[in-house]
């Protein structure tokens, strides 16, 4: 296993991933509208989501966002791709913090501990992310956060939502460029 260092941005921790996270975001991940733009269908239970969070065969890591307070506001995952050097990222902001700037500042954290911890480990000198071409809202942080889109692979995938396009993004480490 992987591990999961805790990282901060001026609003939230991002800590590793704990059983009762699957109660905080059930209300998210059983969201139909929500899961749309998953692989999958909206889980039906909390033990269902702690079951897909917790596959001990996945071999990636999870950070979970929560402020201050303790709320929980996202889930953002970082997991290799293709080769060594490469690892794919992806994020869900819980339903009710949208609009309020939680996934990019959160992502921004994640991009920069991915980037530097790869210089001193020779790791990630590449991120990349898959897009549903339908999720306006991903598309437009992805390239805010200064992702190129690499490709658009036409009905690529079949999920609960029939067939899907997808954008491929990919942000090189050599161009990324520290937020202000």
């Amino acid at each position: 296993m992987r591990a999961v260092q805790t990282l901060t941005t001026p609003r939230f921790t991002l800590r590793p991933l704990r059983r009762e996270d699957a109660a905080a975001l059930f209300p998210t991940m059983s969201d139909d509208d929500v899961s749309l733009y998953l692989t999958r269908p909206a889980f039906t239970s909390e033990e269902e989501l702690w079951g897909w969070f917790a596959d001990p065969d996945w071999n990636g890591r999870t950070w979970i966002a929560e402020d201050a307070g303790g709320d929980v506001a996202g889930r953002f995952v970082a997991f290799p791709a293709h080769e060594k050097g490469v690892e794919e990222v992806g994020y869900i902001t819980a339903t009710h913090r949208t609009r309020e700037g939680v996934a990019r500042e959160c992502m921004e954290a994640l991009i920069r501990h991915l980037f530097t911890a790869a210089i001193e480990d020779a790791g990630a000198r590449k991120l990349t992310a898959e897009v549903d071409t339908r999720n306006a809202a991903s598309v437009r942080l992805l390239e805010a956060l200064g992702f190129t889109r690499e490709g658009h692979l036409r009905e690529h995938e079949s999920t609960h939502a029939g067939l899907c396009d997808i954008y491929l993004y990919g942000l090189l480490r050599s161009e990324w460029q520290t937020p202000s």
